[in-house]
């Protein structure tokens, strides 16, 4: 991922924008596993560069590949290429329509040629052992069922009124929607990374235009997993679907916050005595707030024999979690408790 930084530090917009593209589309490979090739990267370059199209892109990668096939079983070099380039072609365009038409169009872009289900609702059930799921798999809609379930999801998403709702609203409400459409699974193959790309050009309609793609670039099994564990439950075992890990990356997304974004902090059999340390001195912090409105950090540092680094680290954490807002001034303010 580091063949594109030089563009991102010289600043040029056009090369910079250009290159931000490309980082997505070639980091989204990696919920799959993929990797691209060094003739994709190469090639890549030169449009950032401006010296051919993103069309003239696509047409190289075709020929290259008529000329070069791989015969390896297993190797998806080819995949990675093709979906890479399309990727960037579509988010380089100023187009997009909500509706599953879209969606089913944008599956059937990147995967032409790829898959012979492209854009094609699958007729047939499936399940996915999931590494965060020690082996598991979630649960996904019925073949039978799943188009129907498919236009529900979107008329329910049409008809929602954002109005009102603060960021943080939004984000949550946004991961709750997305991880629905994803668990439908109504392709084959590749329904995470098409998921990706309609969020993208989705959360641009509704006006997010500066959204750090980089996450999808660098953490995008995260992502993967992130949805996973929003639509998995066994109330046998103690595990339950939360949308937490999904609005931790949205919020990374969207509000610049800097949640730590781990794969195996979401596995079901994780257990971590320093992050069950953090929390409950972050709920000790949060009662004494609750008890005292105006306590200040250096109070909290003293009350609790911590430094003051820390007391005001949890402090932020706290508002991060948006479990307290600071209202007025830092020095005659107060705290205001938000759960």
């Amino acid at each position: 991922m580091g063949d594109f930084e030089e563009y991102l530090r010289q600043g040029e917009p056009n090369k910079a924008e250009k290159a931000k593209v490309w980082k997505t589309a070639i980091g989204l490979q990696q919920v799959d596993g993929l990797k691209p090739s060094d003739y994709l990267i190469a090639t890549a370059k030169q449009n950032i560069e401006g010296d051919i199209s993103i069309e003239e892109v696509k047409i190289r990668i075709d020929s290259y590949y008529e000329q070069h096939p791989i015969k390896e079983a297993g190797n998806r070099t080819e995949e990675a290429d093709k979906v890479s380039a399309r990727i960037a072609e579509i988010l380089g365009e100023q187009t997009f329509t909500f509706s599953p038409i879209e969606y089913l169009t944008i599956h059937r872009r990147l995967f032409q040629g790829i898959y012979s289900h492209a854009g094609s609702i699958r007729d047939y059930n499936i399940s996915k052992p999931e590494w965060v799921l020690n082996g598991e798999t979630v649960l996904y809609a019925g073949a039978l069922n799943s188009k129907a379930t498919l236009e529900y999801d979107f008329e329910q998403e049409k008809q929602f009124n954002y109005r009102g709702l603060n960021l943080q609203g939004i984000i949550e409400h946004i991961a709750h929607f997305i991880s629905n459409l994803w668990q439908i699974h109504i392709f084959g193959e590749g329904n995470t990374r098409t998921t990706a790309i309609f969020l993208i050009k989705y959360l641009r309609k509704l006006g997010f235009k500066e959204v750090n793609n980089d996450l999808f670039a660098e953490h995008s099994w995260y992502f993967r997993n992130a949805l996973v564990r929003a639509n998995f439950e066994d109330l046998s075992k103690g595990v339950h679907k939360t949308d937490e890990y999904l609005i931790r990356f949205l919020s990374n997304l969207l509000l610049g916050t800097h949640y730590s974004l781990k794969n195996r902090e979401m596995h079901i059999l994780f257990h971590d005595t320093v992050k069950t340390k953090i929390d409950t001195v972050n709920d000790t912090v949060f009662n004494l707030i609750k008890q005292n409105s105006k306590i200040t950090a250096a109070e909290i540092s003293e009350r609790l024999n911590i430094s003051l680094s820390t007391a005001k680290r949890r402090i932020k954490e706290l508002k991060e979690k948006g479990r307290i807002v600071r209202v007025g001034s830092d020095k005659t303010g107060h705290w205001k408790v938000c759960d």
